[in-house]
């Protein structure tokens, strides 16, 4: 007797099943672990029912925290392009967009993780959302290519080395600051205990 059965240890949102075949003489199939499947129909459908489902990935209510968030990122970061427009030059915009993002990243993150209690949509929001919409590496890729292709090559490896040096700059003096400013009295932190 042959039984196809649902594999528990598969991922919740991709329905897996396997055919199992019965050892020989048991009389019933057998999972993997060995425990017994359920022949009938609505034998199985009971035994599937009763499995707790575990959610798989973000909801609804995330997504929409992450994509207005994003959508207020990528404004702020339109306008601030717009106010500094490139030219020809170094991209003095979307450097400095980039690299505030990364400072403002690791102070959320300090914040997020150690400072504030848990907010379930903070962080999809903010980090995702709003830091994701408002930083670019697209952009900033385009800004590299568009100074090769203007023939400044030696302003084209300044831009791109000085974004990704200054960006891990940022990151570890945002999370120094939250770090320090986090420790004053009043603040605690949730994974150390004491400020």
């Amino acid at each position: 007797m042959r039984s196809t059965v649902p594999r528990p240890w598969s991922q919740a949102s991709t329905l897996v099943t396997e055919t199992l075949a019965a050892p020989p003489g048991s009389g019933a199939s057998r999972d993997r672990r060995g425990e017994a499947v359920p022949s009938g129909t609505d034998q199985t459908t009971s035994a599937r029912l009763a499995r707790p489902r575990t959610a798989s990935g973000p909801g609804a209510a995330d997504l929409a925290a992450i994509a207005v968030g994003g959508g207020i990122g990528s404004v702020a970061r339109y306008l601030l392009s717009q106010a500094f427009p490139a030219g020809r030059g170094f991209p003095w915009a979307i450097f400095a967009v980039n690299v505030s993002g990364c400072f403002l990243l690791g102070l959320l993150m300090v914040y997020l993780l150690e400072v504030w209690p848990p907010r379930r949509y903070l962080r999809p929001f903010l980090a995702i959302g709003l830091l994701g919409g408002y930083t670019t590496f697209s952009t900033y890729a385009a800004g590299v290519m568009t100074l090769l292709t203007g023939h400044a090559p030696a302003l084209a490896d300044a831009y791109a080395l000085t974004s990704i040096l200054a960006g891990l700059v940022a990151v570890w003096a945002g999370t120094r600051a939250a770090r320090a400013v986090s420790t004053r009295p009043g603040r605690s932190r949730r994974a150390g205990g004491t400020p």
